[in-house]
This record gives C-alpha cells, sequence and structure tokens, in this order.
C-alpha cells in the first residue's frame, strides 16, 4: 500500500497541496476556465436541503502526466469525442451545503483566499444561496488534500468558520499524522504531509471530531469508506423521506475522462488499484439505485445522476 501510495502522491503532494509545478501553470494561451453564474444550485432530498457551491475551477494544460495509464492521443480521444477541449482540463471544485434539522454541514471547503486566482468563490457563492461562513455548525472533511482542507483558515490565519466543528476520517488523520510514513516518505510527499499537519494544527481540540467510516454524522447524513485516493477518504450519504443523495469527493476526478474510463488513473490518486475498485463498487451501485449524486470535480451544477456507458459511466447534471 505505501509503495504505490508514494508513487501517485509525489504529483499530488508537489502539485495538489502546495500547487506548484504543472497543476498551477496556465500557458496564457488557453485562457481561464468559465465559471458558473449563479455559483450554487439547490435541491431538496426528502427534507433535507443540498446546496452545490462553486469554489472556482483550474485550468490545466493536458500532459502525458495527468492520466497515468494512458497515451495521451487515447486521453485526446475521448475528450474529442464528446467535443471537449483536447489542449487542457479545467477541473472545478464544489463544496456541498447540507441543511438539516435546523444545521448546516459544509462538507469540504474549497480553497479561501490561499488558492490561484480562479478560485476563492465559495463565500461570495455560498452568501448568493442565503448562507454565511459564520452560520456554518459543521465542517465535514472528506480527505487532506490541499483543495479540500485549505479553506478552512484564511491566509492571515483566521478560522473561515469560526464556530464549526471540524469532522476528519480518522484513518485519514491517521495516516497524515504518522512520523514515521512522513519521514519514510520521498522529498515530493513531504509537502502533502506538511501542508495537512500545518491544517489540522489550527483547530482547537474542542472542535476536531473524528469519525469511523461508515459512522452517522448526523441525522440523515452518514460517512462511507471510499480509500484508494488518500489512504482515508470517505464519501457521505444524505437520507430522507426515502430520497438519497451521495457525494462522492474525489472518487473520480473530471467525469469526462474517470467516470467515461473508470480504470484509468489520474494523477492525484495515490493508491491505483484501491481507487479503481472504490470507483467500480461505488458507481455501480449508484446507477442500480438511481440515486441523486455529486462530486468535487464534477461540471456545475455538479448534482446528477449516473448511467451505464460502454465499459465506463456518463453523468447527467440535472437540466
Amino acid at each position: 500500500m505505501d509503495r504505490r501510495i508514494f508513487l501517485g502522491a509525489g504529483i499530488a503532494g508537489a502539485t495538489t497541496l502546495t500547487f506548484t509545478s504543472v497543476f498551477s501553470q496556465n500557458s496564457p494561451d488557453l485562457g481561464a476556465p468559465t465559471l458558473p453564474s449563479p455559483g450554487f444550485r439547490k435541491t431538496m432530498v426528502g427534507d433535507i436541503e443540498v446546496i452545490a457551491i462553486n469554489d472556482g475551477a483550474l485550468r490545466r494544460p493536458l500532459g502525458d502526466e495527468f492520466v497515468r495509464n494512458a497515451p495521451l492521443e487515447q486521453v485526446k480521444a475521448l475528450l474529442a469525442s464528446q467535443s471537449l477541449p483536447t489542449t487542457h482540463v479545467d477541473i472545478p471544485f464544489t463544496p456541498y451545503l447540507i441543511v438539516a434539522g435546523g444545521q448546516r454541514f459544509l462538507i469540504d471547503t474549497g480553497f479561501a483566499d490561499n488558492g490561484p486566482p480562479t478560485t476563492g468563490r465559495l463565500r461570495a457563492n455560498m452568501a448568493a444561496a442565503g448562507h454565511k461562513p459564520e452560520d456554518i455548525d459543521h465542517v465535514i472533511l472528506s480527505h487532506f488534500h490541499g483543495d479540500h482542507i485549505n479553506g478552512l483558515f484564511a491566509k492571515d490565519g483566521s478560522a473561515v468558520y469560526p464556530k464549526a466543528k471540524v469532522h476528519v476520517p480518522a484513518p485519514e488523520l491517521a495516516y497524515w499524522m504518522d512520523d514515521a510514513k512522513m519521514n519514510a516518505a520521498p522529498p515530493a510527499v513531504k509537502g502533502a504531509f506538511e501542508n495537512a499537519r500545518r491544517v489540522m494544527g489550527k483547530i482547537s481540540a474542542d472542535k476536531l471530531v473524528k469519525f469511523e467510516p461508515g459512522a452517522e454524522l448526523a441525522p440523515g447524513i452518514r460517512s462511507l469508506a471510499a480509500f484508494g485516493h488518500t489512504p482515508g477518504m470517505s464519501v457521505f450519504s444524505v437520507n430522507s423521506k426515502g430520497q438519497s443523495f451521495m457525494y462522492v469527493a474525489d472518487v473520480t476526478n473530471v467525469p469526462s475522462l474517470f467516470a467515461r474510463s473508470p480504470d484509468w488513473a489520474v494523477t492525484f490518486d495515490m493508491d491505483a488499484d484501491m481507487a479503481r475498485a472504490t470507483r467500480r463498487r461505488l458507481f455501480d451501485q449508484l446507477v442500480k439505485d438511481k440515486t441523486l449524486m455529486g462530486g468535487f470535480h464534477f461540471p456545475f451544477p455538479a448534482l446528477g445522476t449516473l448511467d451505464l456507458s460502454g465499459n465506463g459511466y456518463q453523468f447527467k447534471p440535472l437540466a
């Protein structure tokens, strides 16, 4: 497991978490991603409100490294078959706000003011949806990559969600806080550990809540193990009055590639084999149950359903 993690985390650690290297190199001739307006989408799941809130997007030049186990020409061909650009990919970032039982649960955080220029839109889009960061009661983290946790604190060190308890998967916390694993990691991966420890270290003990995958976090909100992308990643199901929604976090990166070809490995998957098995398991269940779903890197409105398509899956966004 550790060897596969290190193979996959070299680029993930140096890019997703510190925003250096190829991830943040936006070639001028590629332009900038178009951000949604409005930057939120609401839907009801029984009595529970689910709001997808866009934090922005990054335009990334498409190179050989993005899909680790497929030739670049094959990747471009799949994009072209969907009438998508083949010179770059746009990677959106979409946390989800769950309003249930008079409480507000934010799942993942985006960047706040710590990221590239085309990110950091969560606060404004949340306000447009009728909510303020000061009103958030709970923040739930799926895993510890920087685009999911760096939005907990602003650049000046202040807490973006001052009254919120922060719920974290216990296996994820244990991995990134393990000194032996950090000391054994290649240099490129150490940035991932340092970033996770920097952010987690700012959370006061009375605000940090650990949960085991499978635990119910609140009435109608349950966690599920989804290991592979990171060692302890969890996804979350919302259930009310016979209706369901599942937030799949980074079980797949952009679905035009990694849902359509679920056996491909994005450069950020830390254990590609386990991530692939998790993707198949969860997506097969979502198709079977026709469950409403959303993912952190899904195209806006980032809410929709999955259908089978060839050897993979097709994401169908809500109209």
